[in-house]
């Protein structure tokens, strides 16, 4: 029987179709969607957010699955933002059935959810960050996100989460270039998986010897070698999660973290909707089109028509 309690009172109480609900609303942009996060928005904070990032292929869902089964064991209650590619067609995540993720389908205590990145080249969907403050506000103690696997460009996976982990794979032929300054820069913890391959050791080693050459700062990054598909070395992930979690909140950087993050999303959100905004004034804008026409006859350079755009929307 449908409840009558209005949306945002059945999320904030953990209504499981509440909150899938919610989520829908705001990856379709629906202005009904940002109303509600408007107003569940004091009720956030209070989950541990993980950002779980990695190259296509390196098991982040298999790990993933792993420790949401450590946390539903310690009595955490969990939810799962897996960002996947967009299908060409339906924009949808095609992905999104995370097989992987199949045997907490059923648990209550796991809310689980897939969304397509739209195109997104840093990994994760503008709508994004709003989901996770609505897995947040439906009371869920760890939002665990999954980029959608693209590499040194998913870096943006750091102005999400209060904590990082990078899983890399040995043997896949391009280590060395993983290793090398971009996403090596973002991760409070690294995870070697599938780690009984027999370049694992080498693979540490060239790891250990990257980060020396980074700043030290009071955390040092741990290096976790796992196996996720038997579960080998996942409890030691979680320690290490655990560990810089009371880090960050000990040195009261976590508050700092959560500062910048939001300063980035709002920057971000921002742009998206001025650069909509601007796209739907130019579209039929004979004037703009003589600014093109310009540009392609080499009579004017793109970064000229650009300002001379700016000029004239703000006139």
């Amino acid at each position: 029987m449908p409840s009558d309690k209005p949306l945002a009172q059945r999320l904030l109480d953990g209504d499981r179709r509440a909150l899938a609900r919610a989520i829908s609303l705001v990856e379709d942009d629906d202005p009904a969607g940002w109303e509600l996060v408007r107003e569940v928005y004091p009720h956030t904070g209070r989950a541990a957010v993980v950002g779980v990032t990695g190259a296509p292929g390196a098991g982040k869902s298999t790990l993933i699955g792993k420790v949401v089964a450590n946390r539903r064991a310690a009595g955490r209650s969990v939810a799962v933002l897996s960002i996947d590619p967009s299908s060409p067609f339906t924009h949808g995540a095609l992905l999104g059935d995370r097989i992987r993720l199949t045997d907490h389908f059923l648990d209550p205590g796991v809310f689980i959810r897939s969304m397509a990145n739209r195109g997104a080249l840093g990994g994760l969907s503008e709508a994004s960050l709003q989901a996770a403050l609505l897995m947040d506000a439906a009371g869920r103690d760890d939002v665990l996100l999954e980029t959608v696997g693209v590499g040194q460009a998913e870096i943006d996976i750091i102005d999400h989460a209060d904590t990082v982990v990078l899983v890399l794979m040995p043997g896949g032929g391009d280590s060395v270039q993983a290793l090398k300054a971009g996403i090596m820069e973002i991760p409070d913890i690294i995870v070697v998986n599938k780690a009984d391959h027999p370049m694992t050791q080498t693979m540490v080693r060239e790891i250990r010897g990257v980060l020396s050459l980074a700043p030290q700062g009071d955390w040092k990054v741990p290096i976790v070698q796992t196996e996720a598909t038997e579960g080998t070395g996942v409890e030691q992930l979680v320690e290490q999660l655990l560990t810089h979690r009371a880090h960050i909140e000990e040195q009261g950087t976590l508050a700092e973290r959560r500062r910048n993050n939001l300063r980035n999303e709002v920057i971000a959100l921002a742009t998206t909707k001025l650069r909509r905004s601007l796209e739907a004034r130019v579209c039929s804008d004979p004037a703009f089109e003589g600014l093109i026409d310009d540009v392609v006859a080499r009579r004017l350079d793109p970064a000229s028509a650009a300002h001379a755009l700016l000029d004239d929307t703000r006139s």
